[in-house]
């Protein structure tokens, strides 16, 4: 799906995460759901002064991304000029640590030999 603004993609991402009021009351819990609400909806349109700082954008997307939600990611990379990102598997991320960290002992072992060697 393509957007043509920012906004337009925040907005169908916070409605595949269940909308205004539960988004809102997820990025600003103290605020009743109903303002929070309308303050999000407020901070997605253009005519008013209102806006996500960083902080609140970059958790409406950690939690798309939990919810298998990946809009802004797709329209944040394509808006820059990038190919989609593929969101990483947890499965494929925790094999790529391991593997490097048995790649980390193994050069340890090398430059521990090495060490030795050098004090003899």
């Amino acid at each position: 799906m393509f957007y043509d603004t920012y906004e337009d993609a925040i907005r169908d991402c916070v409605t595949a995460l269940g909308g205004f009021k539960q988004v809102g009351n997820m990025l600003w819990p103290a605020m009743p759901a109903d303002d929070a609400g309308r303050k999000l909806a407020a901070c997605l349109n253009t005519d008013k002064r209102e806006k996500l700082d960083l902080g609140e954008l970059r958790l409406i997307r950690r939690t798309a991304r939990q919810s298998g939600v990946h809009i802004l990611a797709h329209y944040e990379a394509r808006d820059a000029g990038y190919t989609e990102p593929q969101p990483l598997n947890p499965e494929d991320e925790a094999a790529q640590l391991q593997r490097e960290f048995v790649s980390a002992v193994k050069a340890l072992e090398v430059l521990q030999k090495r060490m030795a060697i050098a004090a003899s």
